[in-house]
């Protein structure tokens, strides 16, 4: 399989995400104890459930695939005192988190790659901890992912992979060739596939990993996105003068993405580890 090209969503002007996302830019699923949580402290637990999962203790090695705007690979840097690794293949990224880095003082502690994981030879590398939030779903070839991230695993070190999955192999097939899939997956990001949770387990597991958690998010993330459209609205007029247009390709996105966690989708956090 190719490696997918999923640059063209990631490439918008970074001034977007900021009008809708939380005060981090974390684009994935929030994590909520309470109705009156807002987006940002929901993020923020978030990135603390996702330590808790991998055991971190502060100054450990963590490589974040598919990095985004950030938010995890500054959060451990400066919370958790980790060298953190970040890679992706959009370029407008690289620029925005090294200017955070250095606001924040841990320029010494981030190292931004362009690249796709796929692609990137790590040498001699290991790292404690690997982290994949929402972005497997744009990697074509499973299981080379995963044998490739437990390959720069150090023993005893932990995957944390959290994804939208259609439930069953049935919805899969139902859904996967649907109009709103079709949009979702080629007009916004140019490729996906949702593929059902017991694929990622047995891609884990042929790779050699041991699975050490499985967590239904489905919940959190519907928040979580009520929350990104209520933002959308909100700065509309502004998103659209950025990007014209823009506002309701987000809108009809989010709507898509919302309509059917429980039924035909869920979003889960899988983690596993490399026991030896």
């Amino acid at each position: 399989m190719t490696i997918a090209d999923t640059n063209q969503h990631y490439d918008l002007d970074p001034e977007v995400f900021g009008l809708f996302l939380d005060p981090r830019r974390k684009y994935s699923s929030g994590l909520y104890e309470s109705p009156g949580d807002t987006l940002a402290e929901a993020q923020d637990r978030k990135l603390h459930f996702v330590a808790r999962r991998l055991g971190l203790k502060g100054g450990e090695r963590l490589l974040d695939i598919g990095c985004g705007w950030g938010s995890l690979v500054l959060f451990m840097a400066e919370e958790y005192d980790c060298e953190v690794v970040g890679i992706s293949p959009a370029g407008r990224q690289h620029e925005y988190i090294a200017g955070l880095a250095r606001k924040l003082d841990v320029s010494d502690r981030v190292d931004v790659r362009a690249g796709h994981f796929e692609e990137t030879d790590f040498g001699d590398e290991r790292f404690d901890a690997i982290t994949m939030l929402g972005s497997i779903v744009h990697m074509p070839d499973l299981s080379g992912v995963y044998l490739k991230a437990r390959s720069i695993l150090r023993p005893k070190g932990s995957l944390y992979v959290s994804e939208s999955c259609f439930r069953n192999a049935e919805m899969h097939a139902r859904f996967g060739e649907r109009d709103g899939t079709h949009f979702v997956r080629d007009a916004i990001f140019g490729w996906g596939d949702m593929r059902p949770l017991s694929e990622l387990v047995r891609a884990a597991e042929d790779a050699g990993l041991s699975i050490t958690g499985v967590y239904d998010l489905s919940e959190d993330y519907r928040r979580t996105i009520e929350h990104w459209l209520a933002n959308v609205r909100a700065h509309a007029r502004r998103i659209d003068e950025i990007q014209p247009g823009m506002a309701e390709q987000l809108t009809y996105y989010l709507e898509v993405a919302n309509a059917g966690w429980g039924y035909t989708t869920k979003h889960y956090a899988l983690v596993s580890r490399r026991s030896r």
